[in-house]
């Protein structure tokens, strides 16, 4: 299973996200893996802390090779990282996929990571896709890699309008490049009960039909501590509200789509 977690906005939380679910796939017992595309970085420095800024082999290394013909090139498997938490492994971004992105573009490697992943065959249960905030590269090759795609929302009426567009986005690229593509689902972050826009935009969502997952994860400051110290909230707190929230998602689409 290919999950791929996707908003062309920013700072609706699609790096917190991947690194709790995926943490909770691992501590449940799946063997699981993070690929971080967003040069930014922040999945690799939620789930490897300090030690994530003095990898040697990134993706960013995987994506230069695909540039560089060579007669050993280097196996997939190199460019794995393990975490501090059992059976949860990373591909680590770097700053430097910014740069290689026009060139990967122009020389259309556009299939490569699918076919990368498709390598590691059955070593991973589970595999998180988190993406940079825009339609770029990199989540085009996310989403023609992807089994499916989780949507992020933050309760804002920017981002509901912005919603649509990305799920048109969605659909044009599995009908071009991934027919199994599917959306998995709209999740709720930074969910605030007791005010009244929130659950208004919300509703609104599923009134069109939208798919909105539920629980809705609350707002919460925890989730910065959590950042700070690099352990996603299933290792920091678990009896959190927002630890329980993130687990009662997690189950609910493993038992909906089985991972």
């Amino acid at each position: 299973m290919r999950r791929v977690v996707f908003n062309q906005k920013g700072g609706v939380g699609k790096s917190t996200i991947t690194c709790n679910l995926a943490a909770i796939s691992a501590h449940q017992g799946k063997r699981t893996l993070v690929v971080d595309l967003d040069p930014q970085g922040n999945s690799t420095q939620y789930l490897l802390g300090s030690s994530g800024e003095n990898i040697e082999t990134t993706l960013a290394d995987f994506f230069d090779q695909t540039l560089n013909f060579k007669l050993n090139p280097k196996k997939i498997e190199e460019f794995i990282v393990a975490s501090p938490f059992p059976r949860l492994d990373v591909m680590p971004s770097h700053p430097g996929l910014e740069d290689l992105q026009s060139k990967l573009e122009s020389r259309y490697k556009i299939y490569k990571l699918r076919d990368a992943l498709a390598e590691l065959g059955d070593d991973y249960d589970v595999i998180y896709i988190d993406t940079p905030p825009a339609l770029n590269f990199y989540t085009r090759s996310a989403l023609i890699a992807a089994d499916s795609c989780l949507i992020p929302f933050d309760c804002d009426e920017f981002s509901r309008r912005a919603l649509y567009a990305l799920i048109e986005n969605v659909q044009e690229i599995r009908a071009d490049h991934n027919r199994d593509l599917s959306v998995e689902g709209i999740v709720v972050n930074q969910f605030q009960a007791r005010a009244g826009l929130p659950q208004k935009v919300v509703q609104e969502l599923i009134d069109e039909g939208l798919p909105v997952l539920a629980p809705y994860l609350s707002a919460s400051v925890k989730i910065k501590e959590s950042h700070e110290q690099s352990r996603p909230m299933i290792h920091l707190d678990p009896k959190h509200k927002l630890a329980q929230e993130y687990v009662a998602l997690h189950d609910r689409l493993a038992r909906t789509y089985g991972a």
